[in-house]
């Protein structure tokens, strides 16, 4: 027995060193593994634990319009954040903070107290000026950081507004072009990574790091900035003149169904959208508000009986005894009394409601019908902008004979302002019908990567070219002879149609209230433009469209004349006088003329003398003007 105790124990020994060796080349295999094959993934749940990540935001993309001008862009606001663990004296940092955002103190020490690493020191310290960022930092607070942050920017404030929508408070997009295009807008956060123990202090062997972010693409729209300018000026002062509900305008390139121009009044500024109602901000009128053409509309029923060869503008004629009579019911022309004996052009230029229901009779209720489809109406127009509406037509069962006669004068159906100038567009560009959009390209800024391109679309033919002609004169006589000569400027061949329609709400005519309306182009042989605006509810004025609409639209297409890059035409219909109107008469040449040849000349103008010298080097208005002969002519003189 005594003899077998040794052995036993020199085999347990035996064992035990044989287990040791063992477990000592498997700790050792695997401290190689881990360090030659494990090291980056053990390093990086290393970081996972011991970094903190301060946000730094990447800027949100721009917005532009046509030619490249910024309209929406971003500017640094920087967000303060903030790491207890770093900080041993939180009461004295925030008694310096408090001062620096005169805030309240106490609330700060909650605030920045709490037991967590890092504090968003928001709302108070979210998106500070810079001058501001710089100031904070300069006290130097332990564990106070300054993290990277941006807000929108907008060059030209309230512009555009209720188009572009806004942003909120996480800078995702909540309205207009803003939320319909967010997930091209929206960067991608930078952030810097700091390296702390379990304490919050920093790591002395490890490097913080910089992950980058992603900046957001640029939207270029199709608006023209100067367009738009000039459109809610006239807009602006429309609605203070007339202390109207509210007003709307919409201007398009009828050759391309490229928006120029969209404008809502009221509006708002996006950085203020919560200082008015959501029926503002979330509406759109030129796209979104459904109501009767009123006369507009009769540019459809003219091209419609144009193209079916049913009238003869010039040779055939009309008689007016102010209604028409359309199973049993008295369907009145705005002139009371009626227009009695007149051309069919001259229907077209006093918008004669009998003279166009007969123009609707002739054309059949399914073929007028089947126009106005084919036109756009009835449905959305493809324009891809929020808040778009379809309209309202009569349906089959209900379209008889005097809804077929009302719908050819533009009452009892609903449209919206860019349906109509989609189909006056194709009434006068040759006859296509465009579909209409507001987004150019989208692309990224920095590499000019281009992500998405829109480009004119055709949907149909509706009309054809020797009809939209025909439509042209018809309308630019309107504005030279008829109801639309509030909208004439001289040279500028301009044809358009007057609108007045009474105000419906909840399905009633309201009494005393009327959307007065003109959609014109220019020019009238070859338009380039095409620009409608209506205004709700004019107050304290006659409410006829071509009083009140009639020259906001000339005076919008006059002004953005130079923007779109058509030039004065000497070639327009002459203005038929009438009596009221300002008498006028052109300009003479008077460049070059000795001043005392010009002070004996008989011309019925004021003139008014600029400069020294007895030669004249130049003169306003230009030479062939029209001006009234009560006018002034300004002449500048050199030697």
């Amino acid at each position: 027995m005594k003899a077998g105790v040794p052995h036993q124990l020199k085999i347990r020994v035996r064992t035990m060193v044989l287990l040791f060796f063992c477990l000592s080349i498997a700790s050792l295999g695997k401290l190689i593994y881990m360090q030659f094959f494990q090291y980056e993934w053990l390093t990086e749940k290393a970081e996972e634990n011991w970094d903190r990540e301060i946000p730094f935001s990447q800027t949100r993309g721009n917005i532009r319009d046509r030619d490249g001008e910024l309209i929406v862009g971003s500017k640094l606001a920087p967000t303060l954040y903030f790491m207890p663990a770093q900080n041993e004296d939180v009461e004295t940092a925030a008694a310096k903070l408090s001062k620096a955002l005169n805030i309240d103190e106490e609330k700060l020490v909650e605030q920045m107290s709490k037991k967590t690493f890092l504090i968003k020191l928001a709302p108070a310290g979210k998106n500070i000026e810079l001058g501001k960022a710089i100031e904070i930092q300069s006290l130097k607070i332990p564990g106070l950081y300054t993290g990277v942050d941006y807000v929108r920017d907008y060059p030209h404030d309230e512009l555009l507004s209720r188009l572009l929508g806004f942003t909120g408070y996480d800078h995702q997009g909540l309205a207009g072009i803003e939320y319909q295009y967010n997930e091209f807008l929206t960067s991608t956060e930078s952030t810097l990574r700091l390296f702390t123990d379990a304490k919050g202090q920093s790591l002395p062997h490890v490097n913080d790091e910089w992950g980058k972010g992603k900046d957001g693409s640029t939207v270029d729209l199709t608006i023209d900035l100067d367009v738009q300018q000039v459109m809610e000026r006239e807009l602006s002062q429309a609605v203070k003149k007339y202390d109207a509900d509210q007003a709307m305008g919409i201007a398009m390139n009828p050759k391309t169904g490229e928006i120029l121009g969209l404008a809502s009044f009221p509006t708002f500024h996006p950085l203020q959208y919560d200082k008015v109602s959501p029926s503002v901000y979330n509406q759109n009128l030129p796209v979104s508000m459904t109501f009767e053409p009123g006369s507009t509309f009769k540019i459809i029923t003219l091209a419609a009986a144009l193209e079916e060869g049913k009238v003869d503008l010039h040779k055939e004629s009309f008689y007016d005894p102010g209604y028409a009579l359309v199973e049993g019911a008295r369907l009145r022309c705005w002139k009371r009394e009626g227009h009695k004996h007149q051309s069919f052009l001259e229907v077209v230029e006093n918008s004669c409601n009998p003279g166009f229901i007969e123009l609707g009779q002739r054309v059949g209720r399914e073929k007028l019908s089947a126009y106005i489809r084919d036109f756009g109406f009835g449905k959305k127009t493809g324009s891809s902008i929020a808040g778009e509406s379809t309209g309202i037509l009569f349906s089959e069962e209900a379209y008889g004979p005097v809804e077929h006669a009302t719908t050819s004068f533009g009452q009892g159906i609903s449209v919206t302002p860019i349906q109509q100038v989609q189909a006056v567009s194709a009434a006068v560009n040759g006859g296509t019908l465009f579909q209409p959009y507001v987004v150019k390209r989208i692309y990224n800024e920095q590499t000019n990567e281009l992500i998405k391109e829109n480009k004119p679309t055709k949907v149909r033919q509706v009309i054809s070219e020797e009809t939209s002609k025909q439509v042209r004169e018809a309308l630019e006589s309107v504005v030279a002879n008829g109801s639309g000569r509030n909208a004439f400027r001289d040279t500028m061949r301009i044809g358009g149609k007057t609108g007045t329609a009474q105000k419906a709400v909840n399905g009633r005519y309201v009494e005393g209230q009327y959307i007065v309306s003109f959609i014109g182009f220019a020019p009238a042989n070859d338009p380039e433009i095409v620009v409608y605006v209506a205004i709700d509810n004019p107050k304290h004025v006659l409410q006829f469209g071509g009083v009140i609409a009639a020259p906001i639209v000339g005076q919008i297409i006059e002004d953005s004349a130079p923007f779109i890059g058509f030039k004065h035409n000497k070639d327009q219909l002459e203005k038929e006088y009438r009596w009221g109107d300002a008498l006028q008469q052109h300009v003479p040449e008077l460049v070059g003329l000795d001043k005392n040849k010009v002070v004996k000349m008989e011309e019925p103008f004021r003139i008014e003398w600029h400069g020294t010298g007895n030669k004249i080097i130049s003169q306003l208005p230009k030479a062939d003007s029209l001006l009234s002969v009560d006018g002034t002519i300004h002449l500048y003189l050199g030697e």
